[in-house]
């Protein structure tokens, strides 16, 4: 099993800067990919980014230039950094991982993007 625990969410400016963490535990050999997903009030959840295990990114258009993500391995913990926000960010962020063709995800973390 994989648990994640997600961090680091709150209230910003437009234009201002949070970071997200994700907290991987369990067993976390064979994770393959890391990513965040958000869903906004009567949205779908939408895919915003992921990392694979050699370290590869990739992020939908719209987080592109403005959202970047980072991983720490000894301490299993996955970063994404969110600078010039804006008010379509606001949404429900969570973190996923895919181990052995098993999605695990963490029960998420609220950005309010609102001046």
């Amino acid at each position: 099993q994989v648990q994640l625990v997600e961090s680091g969410g709150g209230l910003a400016q437009p234009g201002g800067s949070l970071r997200l963490s994700c907290a991987i535990s369990g067993t976390t050999s064979s994770i393959n990919t890391v990513g965040w997903y958000r869903q906004a009030p009567g949205k779908q959840r939408e895919f915003v980014a992921e990392i694979a295990r050699r370290g590869t990114t990739n992020y939908v258009d719209s987080v592109k230039g403005r959202f970047t993500l980072s991983r720490d391995n000894a301490k299993n913990t996955v970063y994404l950094q969110m600078s010039s926000l804006k008010p379509e960010d606001t949404a429900v962020y969570y973190c996923t991982a895919i181990r052995l063709a098993t999605s695990y995800w963490g029960q998420g973390t609220q950005v309010t993007v609102s001046s």
